[in-house]
């Protein structure tokens, strides 16, 4: 495939996902039709999850401007269904009404749709109608009650203080987006990676996210304070070696390694890889179209696998197929749509080289197939 049919891939393999989802919320059916019986103690959660996890991964190409023809038909069309959703998610008088004031995971998923909202600001956020945003704001500030634990969950509070700025609420709390933003750089242990708080983890949080959160808080908060512009080139440099360890962790057969928790939210784990070619922060040496065939490898491995998607269009859990051994106890089938956060570099126009450059071999395959590859080097 070339880049004009790997795009046609990604999108097709990212709205075969995505609209199950999105036709159900429009309905008001998604509480009633998501299946829940995979760790059903956690399916309060899953409609929210489900959602906000993969509005975070779709609104860079909802926000695109500048498509023509049937993408750009389909653009609009579900760029409606992500309004509809909205209101749906968050209209105290819906049946798809969603749990945001629970202590806990709600916070989480707020953060998500904050995220997607950051992301999107003209055709999300500032499409919203007033009623729906009022009622947007309202559900994003019921996991205020949820006290982040010294984690990752510092970034979901900042993240969802993101969207209210994002969406003209003067009461959002620079605070906690201040408090998270200075607690990661003291988290920092070293080669393009946080800790989860103070200690390290072998898993991919770094890019699931403390990576993309805090490159978006930063960038958007950047003149809220006098220390953020000389935090700001640090965090960038941090990300763009991250996303250069996360290429060439891509096997010459789309494979990668399989470590730590959460891992059947499968292609998400490559989240600041797909956010750095979105946000053109890519390394000098990684060509962008090397990342393209290096995700589209990675992309179709597990996607033509039997299994991952049951007889509705659901996932499963899994890494490839119905692998529910993997997931752990605080996942369901909502969590998994984090995948869909591999799709952010549909935020380009087919014209930039990300999807225009000719297919190139990755880091992993250029070694393997004996180039001469320059040596890689810590940051």
């Amino acid at each position: 495939m070339n880049g004009k049919e790997q795009r046609k891939y990604w999108l097709d393999t990212m709205l075969l996902i995505g609209a199950p989802v999105l036709e159900a919320l429009r309905r008001r059916t998604l509480a009633e039709t998501l299946p829940v019986e995979f760790h059903s103690g956690r399916s309060g959660f899953a409609p929210l999850e489900a959602f906000a996890r993969l509005a975070c991964g779709m609104a860079p190409w909802l926000e695109l401007e500048g498509l023509e023809g049937e993408e750009e038909q389909l653009r609009g069309y579900y760029a409606k269904l992500m309004l509809e959703a909205l209101d749906a998610a968050t209209d105290p008088d819906s049946a798809d009404y969603m749990d945001f004031e629970a202590e806990g995971q709600p916070l989480v998923d707020a953060a998500f749709l904050a995220h997607a909202l950051v992301r999107a600001p003209k055709r999300l956020a500032s499409q919203l109608n007033e009623r729906v945003r009022r009622n947007v704001i309202a559900a994003l500030k019921k996991p205020r009650r949820t006290a982040p634990s010294g984690s990752n969950w510092l970034l979901f509070s900042a993240m969802v203080e993101a969207a209210l700025y994002i969406l003209g609420d003067p009461e959002y709390d620079r605070m906690r987006v201040g408090y998270a933003v200075h607690m990661f750089m003291d988290w920092y242990k070293g080669d393009g990676v946080y800790g989860d708080g103070k200690d390290y983890h072998w898993d991919y949080y770094n890019s699931f996210v403390i990576q993309p959160m805090l490159v978006d808080v930063i960038t958007l908060f950047e003149q809220d304070s006098a220390h953020y512009p000389q935090l700001k080139p640090l965090i960038m440099q941090r990300a763009r070696r991250y996303a250069a360890v996360l290429e060439r962790m891509i096997a010459p057969d789309g494979t990668y390694p399989f470590l730590g928790r959460s891992i059947v939210y499968r292609f998400g784990a490559f989240q600041l890889l797909a956010q750095a070619a979105l946000q053109h922060f890519l390394e000098a040496s990684l060509q962008p179209a090397q990342v393209r065939c290096a995700l589209t490898a990675v992309i179709r491995r597990i996607m033509e696998f039997p299994g991952n998607l049951d007889e509705n269009g659901w996932l499963r859990p899994g890494v490839y197929g119905y692998q529910p051994e993997l997931a752990e106890s605080y996942i369901n089938t909502g969590s998994l749509y984090l995948c869909a956060a591999v799709f952010l570099p549909l935020g380009l126009l087919p014209e930039d080289s990300f999807w225009s450059g000719e297919n190139q071999n990755w880091t992993s395959q250029q070694i393997a197939a004996g180039e001469n590859v320059m040596r890689d080097h810590a940051l």
